[in-house]
């Protein structure tokens, strides 16, 4: 694997010039080259005329896959603080942004921007060397920017190379790359040595397929997305050849598993987050079609416990708090011009999970989404997919609402098929094969029909928007 830590422009001029074959199909790598050269000169001339005592932060807010990337390279090659931005944020979002980030610089195809951009009001009091900002929490409506390094970056793809057992990795990138999970395909082929196409999702879905070996690629997926894609039956022999599917992002469904598993899809369940810089967990294609729906093995670059609410470790078989040491671990979330750094390099994230006899993780949900209700733990993941596998609802989403009675009420979020007319005879259904399998308290109070669950690109539900409607429909 390539060490590209703290790169420059010469670095990346040597590197792809002896590239082996075209880093991004159908893309040469001299007009890539070409790219970076061009967005380096005009960012160096750009930071010369601000002449800023301290390292300037720069926003990129490009849309534009290919030049994103050459944005992206030029500017690690300053000494600067990287933002990456989502350009579809909305007006509010913006102001977050601009608030938090105070930039110096905004590179980019961007749209325009309504939102004041305001002037810094002091220096930034960060470390000297480079940081890379990669924006988290959009789903909670509060904007973050977890720091990395090329460092903590490059620890992730080592991982995820030592795990597969690879030299190299090529990936079909449909994710956006300001997001982690399409930035770590870039850079897991770029520092490999690997193969990247960029490609449409839609396209694909469409059938409108790369001109690859799929066996030889690897592609990242979210749920929503690879539920949508085994909709078209065509689609699914050219699925099944891919090398590995990363399925990641929210929780799948054991629907979604067995059905992917009855078309023989090498899926690899994953676990990670932006703060570690995608996957720290993964369940091997292989395992996955021998039945396993967990999450694998915890990959060599990150380690895991699971402990208890006094932070105790818990024993295997246990559930607890997950906590985290990792190479690829954020340093903290940026905030104001300062980093909130991690307390002795361990992260707790809001998930709760076991690790099972043999070591592989199984992730139960989010701490958060935990209902008490009548003095009991419900976690919803064990009645949504109980649910899902009925076949009787398009989507579902189960919350715990206030209820002056039991603490909270199991709530369920559903989204009908279009051709079920008689609603209250489909819930009745599901609810008499609910209590053939759970515990009455586990059993949703209320049930609310909506026409979708909201959720973001990544397939992960938006929590503040699914309440406005629970509770728009209560009262």
């Amino acid at each position: 694997m390539a060490k590209l830590n703290h790169p420059s422009l010469d670095t990346y001029f040597q590197y792809l010039h002896h590239y082996p074959h075209q880093l991004i199909i159908g893309h040469e790598n001299q007009v890539l080259l070409e790219k970076i050269q061009t967005a380096s000169t005009q960012l160096n001339q750009s930071l010369a005329d601000l002449s800023l005592p301290y390292p300037p932060r720069i926003l990129i807010i490009e849309p534009e896959p290919v030049q994103f990337i050459s944005l992206f390279l030029a500017a690690s090659t300053t000494n600067s603080h990287i933002f990456l931005c989502n350009p579809h944020w909305g007006q509010n979002e913006w102001e977050q942004v601009f608030h938090l980030t105070q930039p110096d610089l905004i590179i980019g195809s961007y749209p325009l921007i309504s939102t004041p951009i305001p002037l810094p009001l002091h220096p930034p009091h960060l470390q000297t060397s480079p940081q890379i900002m990669i924006p988290t929490g959009g789903t909670s409506g509060q904007i973050k920017f977890a720091v990395h390094t090329w460092e903590t970056l490059s620890a992730s793809v080592s991982g995820f190379l030592q795990h597969f057992q690879l030299s190299s990795a090529n990936f079909i990138c449909t994710l956006p790359l300001y997001h982690v999970s399409g930035l770590m395909q870039f850079l897991r082929t770029f520092l490999s040595g690997g193969k990247l196409v960029i490609a449409d999702y839609k396209q694909i879905e469409s059938a409108i397929l790369p001109t690859i070996h799929p066996q030889d690629f690897f592609i990242s997926l979210v749920p929503t997305q690879l539920r949508r894609l085994l909709q078209h039956p065509p689609l699914i022999p050219w699925l099944s050849q891919m090398q590995a599917i990363l399925l990641g992002g929210a929780s799948p469904g054991i629907d979604l598993l067995n059905l992917a598993r009855f078309h023989h899809l090498p899926l690899a369940l994953t676990y990670g987050m932006t703060e570690t810089a995608s996957q720290i967990a993964t369940l091997l294609p292989q395992q996955f079609l021998q039945g396993a729906n967990h999450c694998g093995q915890v990959l060599p670059h990150a380690q895991i416990q699971i402990i208890d609410e006094n932070g105790n470790p818990l024993p295997n078989q246990s559930i607890g708090q997950i906590q985290i040491q990792s190479a690829s671990l954020m340093a903290g979330y940026y905030n104001h011009n300062q980093i909130n750094h991690i307390s002795q390099n361990n992260f707790q994230p809001d998930d709760l999970g076991f690790f099972d006899s043999e070591k592989n993780l199984h992730i139960i949900g989010r701490n958060s989404d935990k209902i008490i209700t009548g003095g009991e733990n419900v976690f919803p993941a064990e009645i949504e997919a109980i649910i899902r596998s009925t076949g009787l609802v398009a989507d579902i989403k189960i919350i715990g609402i206030p209820d002056p009675e039991w603490g909270e009420a199991v709530t369920a979020i559903y989204v009908p098929h279009s051709h079920n007319y008689l609603q209250q005879n489909v819930i009745n259904t599901i609810k008499s094969l609910l209590q053939t399998q759970l515990s009455k308290y586990k059993i949703p109070k209320h049930w609310i029909p909506v026409s979708t669950i909201p959720r973001n690109p990544q397939g992960k539900v938006n929590r503040h928007e699914l309440e406005k409607i629970t509770y728009a429909y209560l009262t």
